[in-house]
This record gives C-alpha cells, sequence and structure tokens, in this order.
C-alpha cells in the first residue's frame, strides 16, 4: 500500500478545544502532583517535562486521529493505535444508530460510521455524527459517509 492516504473531511475546531482542555487537566494535575509529593526545584522541571512531552504527543495523535482513505484501503487512526483494512476485506460500510444504556433507561448516542469485515466482525470508527470533526455540520458528516460507501463500491466492484 502507498503513502497516499487522505482524510475525506477537515478536523473539527473541537479537537482544539479538547487539546486545550487537556492543558488545563495537566495543568491541575502537576500543581496538585507539586504539593502532594512536595516537589521542588529539579522535581518540578521533571515533572513539567515528562507532563509537556505526555501532552504534545497525546495531542498530535489527537489531531491525526481519524478515518483515511487510499485507492488500496481504509485506515482508521485512534488515540493508542491505527488499524488498516484493504477494501476487499470489507463487507459493508453502514450507518449504526448508537444507544447508551443506564439502569433501564435507553439515551441516544446519535449515528456512527461501522465497518463489516467479511469474516463478521465489525470495527468502529471516529465518524460520530455530533462528534468533534461533525458537530454543527450533519451535511459533511453524510458526505463523508457517502464517500466511504462510494469508495468501498468501487474497490470492489
Amino acid at each position: 500500500m502507498g503513502d497516499d492516504w487522505v482524510r475525506p473531511y477537515s478536523p473539527g475546531t473541537g479537537r482544539w478545544l479538547v487539546i486545550g482542555w487537556e492543558a488545563v487537566a495537566f495543568g491541575l494535575l502537576g500543581w496538585a502532583s507539586i504539593g502532594l509529593f512536595e516537589l521542588t526545584g529539579v522535581g518540578v522541571r521533571i515533572l513539567a517535562l515528562l507532563m509537556a512531552v505526555v501532552w504534545v504527543l497525546g495531542g498530535w495523535r489527537i489531531l491525526e486521529m481519524g478515518v483515511y482513505v487510499s485507492p488500496e484501503a481504509l485506515r482508521i487512526r485512534g488515540l493508542l493505535r491505527s488499524r488498516t483494512m484493504r477494501w476487499d476485506e470489507i463487507a459493508h460500510v453502514r450507518l449504526h444508530r448508537h444507544t447508551n444504556k443506564i439502569g433501564h433507561w435507553e439515551l441516544q448516542g446519535g449515528m456512527t460510521v461501522l465497518i463489516e469485515r467479511r469474516e463478521g466482525s465489525t470495527v468502529n470508527t471516529e465518524l460520530w455524527a455530533q462528534g468533534v470533526d461533525f458537530h454543527r455540520r450533519p451535511q459533511l458528516f453524510r458526505a463523508v459517509y457517502h464517500e466511504l460507501r462510494n469508495r468501498h463500491l468501487a474497490a470492489t466492484v
């Protein structure tokens, strides 16, 4: 497979909010850790450097998360790992209405894109209609779904 991977949508501004939120959380964690462990001098610098490295790596991964396509395959980049599937390994690209169960209640989570593999398993994608990339851009969510379906159909003909 080549290096011609393309994300068929632009990332939403919500990703930057998540990265900013995590910066604040890391700041609070660092402040609490300094107080709890009574860190001073070199200990504070090491903690700050370690947290900055983790934040930069995590922020980069958040920016890179998503679904990428090439003529030969589909790649899903998550926070911790990536998964690549050739188009001929995929049986269907479909929409799924996600629900969350809390006790006896069911809460509607919205539409997501699921990948059904030929061997019977399903693969979740990062594509969620109300997610950080598609919040207030429902037409883009539908367009990406149709793009994935069309690419799959064209590759398996």
